[in-house]
C-alpha cells in the first residue's frame, strides 16, 4: 500500500502522541519536500519540528516530477505536491485534512482519509483510545464537525 500524506495529519498526530499508528496501519508514508519544509518551518510547533528532525525510517520524502497539474493550481504548495506525488505513485491513500485539498484529491480520483479517519482506523486495531485521541486533538485547535466526531465514536463503541 502506498500512502502519501499532506502536512496536517502528521502535524496533529505528532501533537497528540499518536503518530505510531501510521506505520502500524500503512507501513511507509511518503511526503513531498514542500510538506517536509512545512514540518520544520518556524511557525510549526516545536514538538513537530523536533520530531521531523529525527524522523523515522518509515517516513519517505519524495519529490513529484510534475507538481503543476492545473486541477491543483488553487492549492498551497504542500497540498499541490502531495496530490501530484500521490498521482505519480498511484497511491492507495492520501492523508489530507483541508477541505479544498480533499475536494481536489477527489476530482483527481484519489482516495482520501483525514486525521479523524486515521485515528478511527487505528482504534479499530487497538492502537489508540479513540475518545482520548479526540480529546487531545480538540485541545490542539483541530477543527472538525462535532457530528462526525460523534459518529466515529459511536462506530468505535460498536466494535468493542
Amino acid at each position: 500500500m502506498i500512502v502519501v500524506a499532506d502536512t496536517s495529519p502528521l502535524n496533529y498526530l505528532v501533537l497528540i502522541g499518536s503518530l505510531e499508528c501510521l506505520p502500524l496501519l500503512y507501513g511507509k508514508v511518503y511526503i513531498p519536500p514542500a510538506c517536509a519544509s512545512e514540518l520544520v518551518a518556524p511557525a510549526a510547533p516545536l514538538q513537530v519540528r523536533s520530531w521531523f528532525e529525527n524522523s523515522p525510517t518509515w517516513l519517505i520524502v519524495a519529490a513529484p516530477k510534475d507538481p503543476n497539474d492545473p486541477r491543483l493550481s488553487h492549492l498551497d504548495r504542500g497540498e499541490r505536491e502531495a496530490l501530484a506525488l500521490a498521482m505519480e505513485l498511484h497511491a492507495s491513500l492520501v492523508l489530507i485534512d483541508e477541505r479544498d485539498g480533499r475536494s481536489a484529491a477527489k476530482i483527481c480520483g484519489l482516495t482520501i482519509a483525514g486525521t479523524l479517519r486515521v485515528l478511527a482506523d487505528a482504534a479499530a486495531v487497538g492502537a489508540v483510545n479513540l475518545e482520548l485521541a479526540f480529546i487531545r486533538l480538540q485541545s490542539t485547535g483541530f477543527r472538525a464537525d462535532p457530528r462526525l466526531i460523534d459518529l466515529l465514536l459511536v462506530e468505535s463503541r460498536k466494535r468493542v
